[in-house]
């Protein structure tokens, strides 16, 4: 019963707990499961350890260079398989010689050559061509007629050898020693030109007629499956090893400059033993894993309860958070294990843009760290990996002000990219002694990287529909007066319109001053009064001179009629689809307050004894924000102030200061972050806009 009633109590924080959990098994999915290498160690910089010896004999491997330049050595004397056809030569003459008889007999008829010459004589005449024109075709395919297809077409060089399959034999052959198509038509068309010119010139129209070029069929094929298995079995033929390192050799001392061959040798030695790590201890592997990622995910739950505890509160947020982190893990492990781009094309700094753009610089920064710091674990040169995207951090987080603002994200972006670049360089020239030796094609992937950060404008409205945030820009575009709500407001109730407006701007000082969010405090206190399209002429500030709907009904039913302004509000809000922070600002700028001028005329003529107090009470919550609270107040003081007849730096003063007290009194503020300075320096903001509103002067003594 003792353990039912503790998750009764507190089932949310476990809820918490399990949201920390499932990410923290996420990451450890995706994070290798090889044993790390505990030296650090650059090529051209000083062995900083003790001296190295071999703790067991491995061979040195190659590098990805070496290997390509010998596979690429290896193909460059490849010879294609062809496999050669013994059918095609016979079925081509066959054909040839079927269609081009009924051709002689129709040309001999049509041009009555049977009546000069018999049978015998034309008999002899086509006998003599076909000797010819076969000894021709025999000629071509005897060489080989060669397969040009499309996968071959590319590599074929007059210098270029073959390897021609008969019978299953191998023979060698040059591709300048077998036809083409193209090749042995010509060659029998000119056979078939010459046999015309050494014969009578009355069959000469005929045998310029015969073209071969259509009947010639190739013979030598192109056998890709063999090819390919034979360039396969040269390739796995290449070692990947260039040497062996006998166990206790000593590979490098203290201090000593690791060189090209050094390097080589300590990567080879730094892969064999992350491999038998893993092999003998891949459980002990991923329960260090588990305890270094777990350190960072309790340190970044204590640090939400501590300075952030609003979203712990809200599982929307919790999610997204964990949720980028795990994703960016996620993808990272990913492109290094596949090895598909570089490491470097991965947007790690669109981390801290979506943090700030829907939280706080401050945990933008928190929150970039423990990302950078998981991925960390598994990229190669962690140090400089981790360095260069926390200070690109940096500068998105100092830079990216404004989102909302047209090329902002643009200006944002190329400070990153500008960040990215001066930091590599730098790298470069502490390694190398030159910015010149800085290889182009990181520069490239870092340009990549930058476009792909351009994306997050996009994924900004997305991630605002999936989790329910609220940005700059939407707070902007919600703050335009040409929207259909504000628009229709300032038709049906003119007066509340223009009350709002002022109510903004007294906000929207006031929260500058002791910080947190105008845009938001702008755009709540533009729709706060939104309910009172309904009924607008049952408030003061939109009923003609002679016209006052509560003159005929009692007390209660003008506190109705009143109060209905917050519910029917929010009920407009959710019709049209305005986000739950700003519906915020709509139930809560009355707070938990009563009707006072209603309330007071009906408590006076029941003689103090009322006991329906209820009936003249806003129906609350109180404000739970700083900016909730500051538009509560601007409200009250705003509208108070148009029932001033005297108005003078004084009154202004005793006007502010008893509405907010009052409110103070009352408890309104209790649920919002807001200290008793804050509430100071809110009250000076709202006396000076009022004095520049009003334009009080202080009052003259009479001249008597």
């Amino acid at each position: 019963m003792g353990l039912l009633r503790y998750i009764q109590i507190n089932y949310r924080g476990i809820f918490r707990s399990f949201y920390f959990l499932v990410a923290l098994i996420v990451v450890l999915v995706f994070l290798p499961r090889e044993g790390r290498f505990k030296y650090e160690f650059q090529k051209g910089k000083p062995w900083m350890h003790k001296d190295l010896y071999a703790p067991f004999d491995f061979p040195v491997y190659k590098t990805d260079a070496e290997i390509f330049t010998e596979k690429a050595s290896i193909l460059k004397g490849f010879k294609p398989f062809f496999r050669h056809d013994s059918l095609v030569q016979e079925a081509v003459i066959q054909q040839f010689f079927t269609e081009i008889r009924p051709l002689w007999i129709s040309y001999i008829n049509n041009n009555r050559l049977n009546s000069r010459y018999n049978q015998s004589q034309l008999n002899v005449i086509f006998g003599k061509f076909e000797k010819e024109i076969t000894t021709a075709f025999n000629n071509v395919y005897k060489k080989g007629i060669i397969d040009q297809s499309e996968s071959i077409q590319g590599s074929t060089k007059t210098d270029m050898e073959l390897s021609i399959l008969k019978n299953n034999v191998s023979y060698d052959n040059q591709y300048s020693d077998v036809y083409t198509r193209k090749k042995a038509s010509e060659y029998v068309n000119a056979k078939i030109k010459a046999f015309s010119s050494s014969e009578s010139s009355t069959f000469k129209a005929f045998w310029y007629g015969v073209d071969a070029q259509k009947y010639i069929q190739p013979n030598l094929l192109y056998d890709d499956y063999i090819t390919q298995k034979y360039k396969n079995e040269l390739i796995s033929n290449v070692s990947l090893t260039k040497g062996l390192i006998q166990s206790g050799e000593r590979i490098i001392s203290q201090n000593e400059m690791v060189t090209s061959d050094v390097y080589q040798v300590l990567e080879s030695l730094k892969r064999e033993y992350e491999t038998h790590i893993s092999n003998r201890n891949w459980f002990v592997v991923m329960l260090g894993n588990a305890l270094l990622v777990g350190a960072l995910f309790i340190i970044l739950y204590l640090f939400l309860l501590s300075f952030r505890t609003e979203i712990l509160k809200e599982d929307s947020k919790t999610l997204f958070i964990l949720l980028l982190i795990a994703f960016m893990v996620a993808i990272s492990s990913y492109v290094i294990k596949s090895g598909i781009v570089s490491i470097y094309v991965i947007p790690l700094v669109i981390v801290p843009i979506f943090i700030r753009t829907f939280f706080d610089a401050r945990l933008a920064l928190f929150i970039h760290l423990v990302t950078i710091f998981v991925v960390g674990f598994f990229v190669p040169n962690s140090f400089e990996y981790v360095f260069t995207n926390f200070i690109a951090g940096v500068v998105a987080i100092l830079s990216l002000t404004n989102l909302y603002r047209r090329g902002r994200l643009f200006i944002t972006v190329a400070f990153i990219y500008l960040s990215y670049v001066i930091i590599y360089l730098s790298l470069v020239t502490i390694e190398d002694g030159t910015p010149f030796a800085a290889n182009g094609f990181v520069l490239l992937w870092y340009a990549i990287n930058a476009l792909l950060l351009m994306a997050s404008y996009q994924l900004v409205y997305l991630f605002e529909k999936i989790f329910g945030f609220l940005s700059d820009a939407t707070l902007v575009e919600l703050s335009d007066t040409n929207l259909d709500l504000l628009r229709k407001l300032a038709e049906v109730a003119p007066g509340t319109f223009q009350h709002s407006l002022q109510v903004a701007n007294l906000a929207e000082a006031a929260i500058q001053r002791i910080g947190g969010n105008p845009l938001l405090v702008r755009a709540g206190a533009l729709y706060h009064d939104i309910g009172k399209t309904v009924n607008p002429l049952f408030y003061i500030e939109n009923q003609p001179f002679d016209f006052n709907p509560h003159k005929n009904l009692d007390f209660t039913e003008s506190a109705k009629y009143i109060i209905s302004h917050v519910t029917e509000g929010v009920k407009i809000a959710n019709k049209a689809g305005l986000p739950q922070q700003i519906v915020d600002f709509i139930q809560t700028h009355h707070g938990t307050s009563k009707v006072k001028y209603f309330y007071k005329l009906h408590r006076d003529k029941f003689d103090n004894g009322v006991d329906d107090v209820h009936k003249f009470t806003y129906p609350g919550p109180r404000p739970n924000s700083k900016e909730t609270a500051i538009v509560m107040m601007a409200d009250a003081v705003e509208a108070a102030s148009r029932s001033m007849k005297n108005i003078t730096l004084q009154n202004i003063d005793e006007l502010v200061e008893s509405i907010i007290d009052k409110q103070q009194l009352e408890g309104q503020f209790n649920d919002a972050d807001i200290t008793f300075r804050d509430i100071t320096t809110i009250k000076t903001v709202f006396k000076k806009k009022l004095i520049n509103i009003y334009h009080a002067r202080i009052e003259y003594p009479d001249n008597k």
